[in-house]
Formats: structure tokens, C-alpha cells, sequence
């Protein structure tokens, strides 16, 4: 049975938006950014050293420099593996690398770019048909013995890729793309294996596709959300989120908006109780029709 030792917020904040792929913040609004999401008790935030190009996380470093947030009032997550083409790389065509030397070498990257002495949890990024699990537990433990993790976990495994991993090394998180426009987890046994092993879901673009395609499917969600709204007093991004929040594996979303009035909103996602026919509502109108 795997034990967590890290408590993350109920809501993680995701930086992959917050420098050069998409926002390109600076490092006095990262800085800003920071104290508005710890002010609003999201504490948890979630890197990943490719982010930016490999560019994010020495920005974030910086700005959390340059905070003042105490360290152990907030917990850094980040990850590691995928190897991409950037103009800071030697890389010459995208793969994936979990050496024992590389997952070390890539913590203590992450750790100097981030300015910290250790990450709350380290996840492996993508699975690989070519890991070894032996040598990626020799890594962690390693990892763990000198205090430059604490908790260690996935992202994007499946349940038979999960348990490969976890017959060496204890599991506490596995990220994987769950929200009410991806239902596969809630269906194929990912979440009911996680439960069944202590495993805690992390889900990346928790308001799935409502928001950024206009579909059949997001058309009736829409409109779903638009009596939602009224009855909760809430927005649809929180409703989406309080969605995936009602569900027993005790999922944390990873929100990536960097719109400050959307991020004073978010906890209220933590205590909303969607009524049990409401959440129903929503899964049938995102299949388009009612549940089998």
C-alpha cells in the first residue's frame, strides 16, 4: 500500500500556459500570479521541465525567488522523461529517456531551475515501451534517500503500465487526462485500479474540450451549463471541475488558467456538492444521450 507524505491543495495550478508556450508571462507577473493562487489556498503547483522548451521552470524559479512564499507553504510538482527538439537541446527527433542517469540528472535540472531543494512529487511524464522498471526504481530511491523528492508518481499510465512500475517502487500519482469531454478513465477501470491501489488521480485539462471546440457534444453542454449556472451561482469552469471533484478516486484537476478572476473562483469547485442527478446530466449530455 503506497502512502503519500505530501498534501496537495484540492485544485493544483498548471504552469504549462504560464510562459513561452502560450502566455508568455513575465517573471513579475509569474510572482503575481503565484501569491493570487496561494491566497485562494491553491498551494499545489504543477512544471514540467520541457514547459516553455525547457524554459518555464528557471522563469518560475525566479519569480518564486523573488516571492518570498515560504517553501513549505507551497508544494512543486514536476516531471520528467519526454526528451523534445529545442534550441537548448541536442536532441535531434522526440523521445522518451527514463535512464537512471537522466531521471537524476533531470530532477536536479528541475531543482536548479525552480530554485528549491526538492519536489514535493517527481511524475514520469509518458510512458515508454522501453523503461525499465528496475533501473527507474533505483533512480527514485535514490532520489528519495538524499531528500530531492518526496512522493513519486505517473502521468499518462495505464493501469498494466502503472502496475509494471509499482511491483519495484511505491506509486502515489498517476496525472492522466480525465474531465466530462474524456470519460475513458471512469470507464476503462484507471480510476477504480487507482483506488483499489492508493494511487491519487491528477487530472491534466479538467474543463476538457467545452470551452475550446464548438461541437455537438460542447453545444449540449452548454446548454446544460446554462441552467447549472443559475441553480449553483457559479461559472461552468467551476461546475466542470466540481464534476470530476464528485468522483471517488479523489481526483486533484490541474487548472491551467492564468485569468486571475477565474482563479479567485476556482476553490469554490472544493465545496460545491453537485446533486447526484446534476452529475448525471452531465455525463448523459456529453454522450448525447441517456447512461446505459
Amino acid at each position: 500500500m503506497s502512502t503519500t507524505k505530501t498534501k496537495l491543495s484540492p485544485i493544483i495550478a498548471g504552469t504549462m500556459n504560464w510562459g513561452e508556450w502560450d502566455k508568455n508571462l513575465s517573471v513579475k507577473e509569474m510572482n503575481h500570479l503565484m501569491h493570487i493562487c496561494v491566497e485562494n489556498k491553491i498551494t499545489s503547483f504543477d512544471h514540467a521541465d520541457i514547459y516553455g522548451g525547457y524554459t518555464t521552470e528557471e522563469q518560475f524559479g525566479k519569480a518564486f525567488s523573488e516571492s518570498k512564499i515560504d517553501r513549505n507553504a507551497i508544494q512543486l510538482i514536476s516531471k520528467c522523461g519526454i526528451q523534445m527538439v529545442a534550441n537548448n537541446r541536442s536532441t535531434k527527433i522526440k523521445h522518451y529517456n527514463y535512464s537512471k542517469e537522466h531521471i537524476i540528472w533531470s530532477v536536479e535540472n528541475s531543482l536548479k531551475n525552480l530554485q528549491t531543494d526538492f519536489l514535493d512529487v517527481l511524475l514520469l511524464h509518458r510512458p515508454s515501451p522501453l523503461m525499465q522498471a528496475d533501473e527507474i526504481a533505483e533512480a527514485v530511491t535514490k532520489l528519495k534517500s538524499e531528500g530531492k523528492i518526496v512522493d513519486f508518481g505517473l502521468s499518462n499510465f495505464t493501469s498494466s503500465q502503472t502496475e509494471l512500475i509499482r511491483k519495484k517502487i511505491d506509486v502515489n500519482y498517476n496525472q492522466i487526462q480525465f474531465s466530462a469531454t474524456q470519460l475513458e478513465p471512469m470507464l476503462d477501470g484507471s480510476l477504480d485500479y487507482m483506488q483499489l491501489h492508493s494511487i491519487q488521480p491528477m487530472s491534466w485539462n479538467p474543463l476538457g474540450t467545452v470551452f475550446r471546440e464548438d461541437s455537438e457534444q460542447t453545444r449540449r453542454l452548454k446548454k446544460l451549463f446554462s441552467q447549472l449556472v443559475v441553480k449553483y451561482g457559479v461559472g461552468s469552469d467551476t461546475l466542470l471541475l466540481a464534476w470530476v471533484l464528485r468522483h471517488p478516486a479523489k481526483v486533484l484537476p490541474v487548472a491551467g488558467t492564468v485569468n486571475i478572476a477565474r482563479i479567485q473562483q476556482l476553490m469554490k469547485a472544493a465545496s460545491l456538492e453537485l446533486s447526484l442527478e446534476d452529475w448525471f446530466a452531465i455525463w448523459s449530455e456529453s454522450i448525447g444521450k441517456n447512461i446505459p
